[in-house]
């Protein structure tokens, strides 16, 4: 993959990259954004499709969502992370049993409705009070005797904006209760197309 750094010296004017990374180490794949970046930065106008939503994150100026062959959102990074809210506050509880605990405090404190990832016991809300909410979350759980292992603000991701505009987390979980608790193996068919120029 590298190679094509020495034969895109010819300076192309519109490019089109199909999963440029998939199946790259690490080190290749940020080899490969740094082409990508020296390519832009030389005028070229790049239309990149990925399935890795860091990866349209970081290098594209415009982002389309495409779902079942439908763009259903298109803007810049950050334009899409504003559709799915401001930050989102994140506590890892440390006791299993305490997480419908920890889920009713959370709802009160952010003001709207928590989720749990129960393999992590991440419980997550989404939150615009700041920092402040932080200093509240900490007093309010050792008030209730809740240990906490992790606990961190974050704004949403691109695996946000996806997972809210195609609702795929919804039907993976509708999938799980049809067959039985078993987790559904197909991929949503979804990808970002990002344009850079």
């Amino acid at each position: 993959r590298l190679d094509l750094a020495a034969s895109l010296i010819i300076k192309p004017q519109i490019l089109f990259l199909d999963e440029p990374t998939t199946g790259l180490d690490p080190r290749s794949r940020l080899g490969m954004w740094d082409v990508i970046a020296d390519l832009v930065k030389g005028g070229a106008t790049i239309l990149l499709t990925t399935q890795y939503l860091e990866e349209a994150d970081q290098l594209a100026d415009t982002i389309a969502v495409v779902d079942h062959g439908q763009v259903i959102a298109r803007g810049t990074a950050d334009e899409l992370k504003s559709r799915v809210g401001g930050e989102r506050v994140e506590v890892v509880v440390r006791e299993r049993s305490r997480i419908p605990d920890a889920v009713r405090l959370l709802d009160s404190l952010c003001g709207a409705e928590a989720s749990v990832e129960e393999h992590t016991r991440r419980v997550t809300a989404a939150s615009s009070g700041g920092s402040k909410v932080l200093v509240e979350v900490v007093r309010e759980f050792d008030g209730a005797g809740i240990e906490i292992d992790d606990l961190a603000m974050r704004r949403p991701t691109l695996d946000d904006v996806f997972l809210t505009l195609t609702g795929h987390h919804v039907e993976e979980e509708d999938d799980q209760a049809q067959d039985g608790g078993q987790a559904s193996t197909q991929a949503p068919n979804a990808t970002a197309e990002g344009e850079t120029r």
